[in-house]
């Protein structure tokens, strides 16, 4: 009997009735025999030396186990690692040690760490240590750290740049002598916390008799996480077991391996007993990775006809005290190739320099680079509709890559698969009724109300790939991903992906194209992902490659099952393979409709091995290793419409639709709450959220009091629909859905926001674009 297709289906997330009835397994419910509680003193200063620091009162103290500085940490435990290492860049990466030994360079910065009975005779222990400091200057913004004169991080880090890299694609220089406009913009993309619904922890257990280390942490990646434990804390790869359970979101910042799980694995090895830590919300805004943080000088240049030939950037990039593990690449790859965005934009040129300051590191943050160079670009369309006197659709669609150029290379080099940019601008246009909004925002003006809309049409990079692409641009990893699809004998499924979710629902859309794959039922397809010790090396989840490559290896891996499963079908059904056909779960012979075998009978015989063809080993499983040989690009147009109260500035959104093309789609209810989501971070911080330092480092948002995330009533509806344009990169023809609305919402809010200003003469504001800083313009304008 056929099995209805479940490729394209609305299915249910399997994982959320486990996740909703709190009978979810986070690394903080993990309980041990013999388990220890580890916290960690922090320095309150953003660069102090350490003068002497006095362990004796919480050593003392009923039921701590014991007391750790760096200097007693420094032989255990390498240097915090760096895996981004930029070619042609002077990179230079300082030490950065898991606790700190002679000087802390941000608040939050390890000074020691308490072991103890339970978590809270721990943070009271660590609270008795009393620590002498020699306060010394502090620098938080990347443009003064280069300064001759500024406070020095590093003595081996001249100016506090830890690498100045450029890019660029054609010629740049003759681009703007040969423009009829330019333009230049100082813009600012602020710094950014993630704030996953679950913070960073771990619980670190070594069992001395055999060498083995078992590490169950909040990551992204785990197979990465072990090869990086194993590097730090001086243990045989073979000996490192890693384990993702549930994980509560990570946007990126839980892909690095941070100080916190380093400590505690070495204090575990110390002690022979397990070591448990989980940071509060007030530990994970100050030491857990930021995003964002650039300051950028835009140039643009245009011809009167509205194309634009060239975009120029000067970029600083703080990337806080030291560099994270894939830190360094955050603003120069990641950044620079998309900075010609979809457009046929020849020239561009791209100097970065990372600069060290004294606040926490930034890494990656949901979009890691694509969102800065989109924001970028979509304000320079802006810009240059402004400047020409044009409407900025009409910029935006002269410079559009041709559907019929496809794939197209791009002046930075990638090669773009597929894409029909038009189609999803005429798409959102339609679904807006542009040219109606455009009569109602006259008459509003007339009325002296203030409506805007902004667009954006975007194009990001996902799936990363190829490994060798990799290795060019200094990524001290592959971009492969691994699957093993396993069948029992009883016909069940496991898949074993080296992917690992932290809310993307991988357990419902994996299962749902293996399902199809091997015509079983949905509910027979096991998901088992996050523990090194059942999955083959795998790179984990970022860059929106879950399925893009992880579930390309999985479909690759599933027909090889297949084929495997045809083989020995056509023999016991005594015909040769060519005379098999496979559909739908069922094995049967050309021409001869009633002799079949379901291919949960051959995986039956498969085990028993009792008639197998010859050359044909028993069992029914397969593995495949996939490396793509190009990225996946999916794209969009995002428009958002707004209303300001020139009384208040205050910002109301009317209406936001998103048109995305992720190509074919698995699961369209999933995906919609991927861009549900991206969208609304992407809002965020286009008018709210923004992480704030005072001149001495102290972090003035250091909690979800002050730091602004947004609630559902602070959203609008959002009105998503898609094209459908098949990448030929994969087996599936589907592009990453997972960072689009990031990426596309932020510049459109910020460009609807300052179109309903546009009768004040107002071209920009640094996000986030709150009530004040609008109120205050407006009346400066007016006064």
């Amino acid at each position: 009997m056929a099995v209805t297709k479940l490729f394209g289906a609305s299915i249910k997330r399997r994982e959320d009735p486990r996740l909703m009835t709190g009978r979810a397994n986070f690394t903080d419910d993990v309980r041990l025999p013999g388990m220890t509680s580890m916290a960690v003193l922090r320095s309150p200063h953003a660069h102090a030396k350490i003068v002497s620091i006095d362990t004796s009162a919480a050593k003392a103290m009923p039921g701590v186990v014991a007391v750790y500085t760096g200097a007693d940490l420094i032989d255990d435990l390498a240097p915090v690692p760096c895996a981004w290492l930029v070619p042609n860049a002077n990179l230079v990466i300082p030490e950065y040690r898991a606790v700190a030994t002679d000087r802390v360079r941000f608040v939050g910065d390890a000074v020691a760490v308490v072991v103890a009975e339970d978590r809270y005779l721990a943070q009271d222990a660590a609270d008795k240590i009393e620590v002498e400091y020699d306060v010394l200057p502090a620098v938080v913004d990347q443009e003064a750290a280069t300064q001759d004169g500024a406070p020095q991080l590093y003595d081996n880090v001249p100016n506090n740049i830890a690498f100045h890299w450029e890019l660029g694609g054609g010629d740049i220089d003759a681009a703007f002598a040969d423009a009829d406009v330019t333009i230049s913009k100082r813009i600012v993309n602020q710094r950014l916390i993630p704030n996953p619904m679950e913070t960073r922890g771990a619980v670190a257990a070594y069992n001395p008799g055999s060498g083995e280390l078992t590490l169950w942490v909040t990551t992204q990646n785990p197979h990465v996480h072990r090869l990086l434990i194993a590097l730090t804390t001086s243990t045989p790869e073979s000996q490192v077991r890693i384990i993702a359970g549930d994980v509560g979101g990570g946007f990126g910042c839980k892909i690095p391996t941070y100080a916190g799980e380093m400590i505690a694995c070495a204090i575990a090895k110390r002690l022979g007993r397990p070591v448990r830590w989980q940071e509060d919300r007030r530990e994970n805004f100050v030491t857990t990775t930021h995003g964002r943080d650039h300051i950028t000088q835009l140039e643009v240049a245009a011809k009167n006809d509205g194309t634009v030939t060239g975009i120029r950037v000067k970029t600083y990039a703080s990337m806080g005290a030291h560099l994270s593990t894939a830190g360094p690449g955050v603003p120069t790859w990641l950044y620079a190739l998309m900075l010609p965005g979809p457009y046929t934009i020849k020239n561009f040129h791209a100097d970065v320099y990372g600069v060290l300051t004294n606040n926490t590191a930034t890494d990656a943050y949901r979009g890691a680079g694509r969102p800065e160079a989109t924001y970028l670009l979509e304000r320079a369309m802006d810009l240059v509709a402004r400047e020409l006197k044009m409407d900025p659709v009409a910029v935006r669609s002269k410079n559009l890559v041709p559907a019929g150029e496809f794939p197209y290379t791009s002046a930075a080099g990638l090669l773009y698969d597929s894409g029909n940019y038009q189609g999803a601008l005429a798409k959102a246009l339609e679904v807006i009724d542009y040219a109606g909004f455009r009569a109602e925002q006259a008459k509003a003006r007339e009325e002296g109300r203030l409506l805007g809309i902004g667009f954006s049409t975007y194009v990001e990079v996902c799936g990363l790939a190829p490994s060798a692409a990799a290795g060019a641009m200094g990524f001290q990893g592959g971009l492969w991903e691994s699957a093993i699809v396993r069948f029992h004998p009883t016909g069940k499924v496991t898949v074993f992906t080296g992917t690992n979710s932290h809310g993307q629902g991988h357990k419902t859309t994996f299962a749902q194209v293996v399902a199809d794959e091997l015509g079983v039922p949905f509910e027979d397809v096991d998901i088992v992902h996050g523990d090194t010790q059942m999955v083959p090396m795998g790179m984990g989840t970022y860059g929106s490659r879950s399925l893009a490559v992880g579930g390309a290896a999985i479909v690759s891996a599933s027909r090889m099952v297949v084929e495997k499963a045809r083989t020995i079908a056509a023999h016991l059904m005594e015909v040769g393979v060519d005379d098999v056909t496979f559909d739908s779960g069922t094995f049967y012979v050309t021409g001869a409709p009633d002799k079949v075998k379901t291919i949960q009978e051959v995986a039956l015989a498969s085990y028993l091995a009792w008639n197998m063809p010859e050359g044909v080993t028993p069992g029914l499983e397969a593995t495949y290793f996939y490396d793509p040989s190009n990225n996946v690009y999916p794209f969009g147009t995002h428009v958002c419409v707004v209303e300001v109260d020139k009384d208040t500035g205050q910002v109301a959104f009317k209406r936001y639709v998103a048109i995305d093309d992720v190509g074919y789609v698995v699961n369209p209810m999933i995906v919609d709450g991927q861009v549900h989501g991206g969208i609304t971070q992407g809002l965020a911080q286009a008018v709210y959220e923004s992480a704030v330092y005072d001149e001495a480092g102290q972090l003035l948002t250091g909690s979800l009091m002050d730091y602004a995330i947004p609630k559902a009533a602070m959203l609008p509806w959002f009105e998503v629909d898609r094209t459908e344009t098949p990448s030929p990169t994969n087996v599936m023809g589907i592009k990453g859905a997972g960072e689009t609305g990031t990426i596309a919402s932020t510049p459109a809010v910020a460009n609807a926001i300052l179109d309903a200003l546009a009768p004040y003469g107002v071209d920009h504001i640094d996000m986030p674009l709150t009530p004040q800083k609008i109120w205050r313009l407006i009346h400066e304008q007016k006064g």
